[in-house]
């Protein structure tokens, strides 16, 4: 009977947290494993999903995974495409969806602000970075999350915001995954330690070019080789990256000084810009390549690397 009242407790810590406004579902058990929540960040209220895998009451000390939408998403529409939340249940990981601003629009499309893209993000010069840095740091103090193993994905715009979080957050973040996005920062991209990448993209995508150039929206779009080569040079690529073609899609992968692996990138010749393996969000939208599973692929990266 004790040890029921102290969980209770706990539980009701968690709900009713006076910095983050939290709404708590129960699953069958009595225990919340799933938040809505709210924090409140430069004077506006950002919110998110979160969710806890199920052994999360009986041990400590696990990953968070940080997974951005693309343009005009939302935490839920990401959850219910890529097959998020059923791979951080099985890998025993924490995973929180956060929702950009959305526009003053009649479609209230949500965006981030990564410096020269997107939408009334940037118009407005909504702070993401801080959002994304109070999110992470009030999640670690919360929830037992180990702070040395925090990492970001990120879809199309949300992907371009996990290149600026690796530059401007490379003390809190240990790896990221992009998926179908690039680099679109508009100061110079300098973190402060060298951040492992693994990076998705098909060759078909037109929305966001590979190869860059005009795309979504009219944005220009940063060439992906380009991005990976300023990283290469951050992370201490010395050597020239091996290249593999395995018919279906091209394995790159840059090396460090010490031999490590430190960039991946999967090239696929079919889907678009999409989340290969995923779902199609909309009809209207580019086909999931079929040659890789993309949220497979993030957590076998993940999975190798911390912070120091």
């Amino acid at each position: 009977m004790l040890r029921s009242i102290v969980r209770c407790k706990k539980l009701l810590v968690l709900c009713l947290l006076p910095a983050m406004s939290i709404s708590c579902q129960k699953s069958g058990d009595g225990k919340a494993y799933r938040f809505n929540g709210q924090v409140n960040v430069d004077g506006r209220t950002r919110t998110y999903l979160l969710n806890l895998p199920p052994n999360y009451y009986d041990t400590s000390g696990f990953a968070l995974v940080v997974a951005l939408h693309g343009f005009g998403g939302s935490a839920s529409e990401m959850e219910k495409d890529y097959g998020i939340t059923e791979k951080a249940n099985a890998e025993h990981f924490i995973v929180v969806y956060p929702e950009g601003v959305p526009s003053n629009g009649p479609l209230r499309l949500r965006t981030w602000n990564t410096g020269s893209c997107c939408g009334y993000a940037q118009d407005s010069q909504v702070d993401d970075v801080t959002f994304i840095r109070t999110l992470i740091d009030q999640l670690v103090g919360k929830y037992h999350i180990d702070p040395k193993r925090v990492y970001v994905t990120g879809m199309s715009n949300g992907a371009m915001m996990t290149y600026t979080l690796a530059a401007r957050l490379s003390d809190r973040i240990a790896a990221i995954a992009p998926v179908s996005g690039t680099m679109m920062m508009s100061e110079p991209c300098a973190p402060g330690r060298a951040v492992p990448i693994l990076h998705i993209h098909s060759q078909l995508d037109t929305k966001v070019p590979f190869a860059g150039g005009v795309g979504l929206a009219g944005y220009y779009f940063m060439p992906v080789d380009s991005t990976l080569n300023v990283w290469s040079a951050i992370d201490s690529c010395d050597t020239p990256p091996v290249v593999i073609d395995k018919g279906t899609f091209q394995f790159t992968e840059w090396k460090d000084a010490a031999g490590r692996p430190a960039i991946d990138l999967y090239l696929t010749y079919d889907g678009g810009h999409s989340w290969p393996g995923g779902q199609k969000p909309r009809e209207q939208a580019d086909p999931p390549s079929t040659a890789i599973n993309a949220t497979d692929l993030i957590w076998d990266f993940f999975q190798r690397y911390r912070l120091p």
